[in-house]
């Protein structure tokens, strides 16, 4: 195996595998994030065309469209994919270290947080190495406020999840979910 064949961290990280977070092109892209979530939350209300130019720069796709009020907060920004629309509400945190998809329309409450870090369980691999798994949210999705949706859960297109859920598994399309750990109550008929 040669040089070529050998993963950056940042390959390790994509790919949900354990990376160093201490690597500098990961630094680098963490402090690049950071300056701009500061840059966008100390914008005022007057400042859309601003607020718009940090977006766009900020997120992976759909900072074109996104509807977002300050503060927010998220690790990388660039792994986040946003469908047309999506709208946060004050307070969200992602932590983007794998992929974040996001389709069309979906809702945020104030103070979501949606996960895709996690640690390993051994305690000495903790020390100096990290890990993720990709978040995926479908399109017209509502997630109440306070609701946090850990590592590697895939929600459904038009569900809603209940204010202040732990998401800890799949959720289907279509249903109304909610509680700590998160669980369907019943589908969503018209």
């Amino acid at each position: 195996m040669g040089p070529r064949d050998m993963k950056t961290e940042r390959e390790k990280m994509l790919a949900g595998e354990l990376y160093d977070p201490s690597d500098p092109e990961l630094v680098a892209a963490r402090r690049r994030a950071r300056d701009l979530c500061q840059a966008l939350n100390s914008t005022r209300e007057a400042e859309q065309e601003e607020r718009r130019r940090i977006l766009c720069a900020l997120f992976g796709a759909g900072g074109d469209s996104v509807s977002l009020q300050p503060p927010f907060y998220c690790d990388y920004g660039s792994n986040i994919e946003l469908g047309e629309r999506v709208f946060f509400n004050f307070g969200c945190v992602v932590l983007d270290v794998c992929s974040v998809r996001i389709g069309a329309f979906t809702l945020f409450g104030p103070s979501v947080q949606i996960y895709t870090a996690t640690h390993p369980w051994n305690a000495e691999q903790r020390r100096d190495k990290e890990l993720g798994k990709p978040v995926t949210i479908g399109s017209d999705v509502w997630v109440g406020g306070g609701a946090i949706i850990l590592p590697g859960v895939r929600i459904g297109s038009r569900s809603v999840i209940g204010a202040g859920s732990v998401v800890t598994r799949d959720v289907p399309e279509g249903v109304f979910a909610a509680g700590n750990p998160c669980r369907v109550i019943r589908e969503i008929t018209e």
